[in-house]
Parts: structure tokens; C-alpha cells; sequence
């Protein structure tokens, strides 16, 4: 399905030359990073293929990963650790990296995000509500940041085989939550997500006697 553009087109309309568009990966999964990634193209352009990563197969995903970055004026890609996201909660740890990402950027005029407000932004920007299906930058950061990440879980897979990172790329299916019980919690994970936390949790059985 071919984005028309029409979120850059109209800040390109009005002289923003350098328009950022911004998505992230990996804000549900209970371990592994986060990852964010920017992209700016340059004026009219277009692309028939660049669209939602979800909604595209891995290897279209992995070979548009590569041209993406061939074809953009600028991109950049972050990846937050587990610990940082414990620290400051996903959400914002998703809106610092994009600010850092933005900061980032050599030349800018305006920003686009999917879904994603940024209060310290100084520039003019949009938050778009399933923006990787509207702005043709946006789509092309959520293919940079999944492909990316994907690439990370794959290799905690060859770390970690028996957790099946590579399947459920750190999703809490069912059968990563029983690995998780099975094998422990490792250093990958987030321990401030539910299944996590809950099996840090210390247990304390309280006894009671009566004399």
C-alpha cells in the first residue's frame, strides 16, 4: 500500500525542506531493547514500498532497511537499554530518544512522530496517530527501528537459544513465559514489566502461631 506523503508534503509546501519522521520498536516485550529511529528524505520523494513495518515481511523489511538508508538525507537509529527503561518508565524513555534523536540531526525544520508528543521539541511538529501508515518517514523509521531490533533479539537467540528470542523477539507469548519460569530471568529483560517484577517479587509466607 503506497503512502502518498501528504504529512510531509504539507510542511514541504510551506518551506520545510528537512522533515523528520520518527517510530520506534519494542515498547510491549518484556526483554530486550527499545529501539528509536529518524529519518529525513528529501523533498518529493516517494517510495511505492515504504510502509508500516508490521505490515511487511521480513525481507521486505530487510531490504528496505537497506535502501532506506541509501535514499534518506539523514537517519539515525538509538537503542535503550532495559535498565533505562526501568528507570524512567517506557513512555519516557520512548519520548527522551526521539528528543535525542531530533537533537541529533544535523539539519531540521520540522518533526512528525508516530503518535508520540514531544514537549521540548522547538520545532513545528505533528503527532500522528497510526503514522507509519500516513507519512512516508515515519513508515521508513518503523522499518529502520524493527529491523534493528530484530536483529538483536535474533542474536540473544544464539545466546540464549532456549528462551526462543528469535520467535516471540521478546513478547510475553506463552511460550516465552514459560521459558521465563523455566530458566530465569537474565540481564536482557525488564524487571519493572509485570512477569518480570512478579518473579523478583520476593515470597514471604507469613506464619501465624497461636499459642
Amino acid at each position: 500500500m503506497k503512502i502518498e506523503h501528504t504529512y510531509e508534503s504539507a510542511f514541504w509546501e510551506q518551506g520545510y525542506q528537512h522533515v523528520i519522521g520518527l517510530d520506534e520498536a519494542g515498547r510491549g516485550p518484556i526483554a530486550g531493547p527499545l529501539v528509536v529511529a529518524g529519518v529525513c528524505f528529501p523533498p518529493g520523494f516517494t517510495h511505492e514500498d515504504i510502509y508500516d513495518s508490521k505490515n511487511l515481511s521480513e525481507k521486505k523489511r530487510e531490504a528496505l532497511f537497506d535502501e532506506i538508508q541509501l535514499l534518506a538525507q539523514e537517519y539515525h537509529i538509538l537503542i535503550i537499554e532495559p535498565a533505562v527503561i526501568d528507570q524512567k518508565n517506557i513512555y519516557a524513555a520512548t519520548q527522551d530518544a526521539m528528543q535525542s534523536i531530533v537533537d541529533a540531526f544535523i539539519k531540521k525544520d520540522a518533526v512528525l512522530t508516530d503518535a508520540m508528543p514531544l514537549p521540548h521539541c522547538s520545532l513545528p511538529m505533528e503527532a500522528l496517530v497510526k503514522g507509519d501508515q500516513k507519512s512516508l518517514s515515519i513508515a521508513a523509521a518503523s522499518i529502520l527501528a524493527k529491523v534493528s531490533r530484530d536483529r538483536i533479539m535474533k542474536e540473544y537467540d544464539r545466546q540464549y537459544p532456549q528462551y526462543g528470542f528469535a520467535r516471540h523477539k521478546g513478547y510475553p507469548t506463552k511460550a516465552h513465559l514459560e521459558a521465563l519460569h523455566t530458566y530465569g530471568v537474565l540481564d536482557i529483560y525488564r524487571k519493572s514489566y509485570g512477569p518480570v517484577r512478579e518473579m523478583l517479587l520476593p515470597h514471604l509466607d507469613l506464619i501465624f502461631e497461636e499459642d
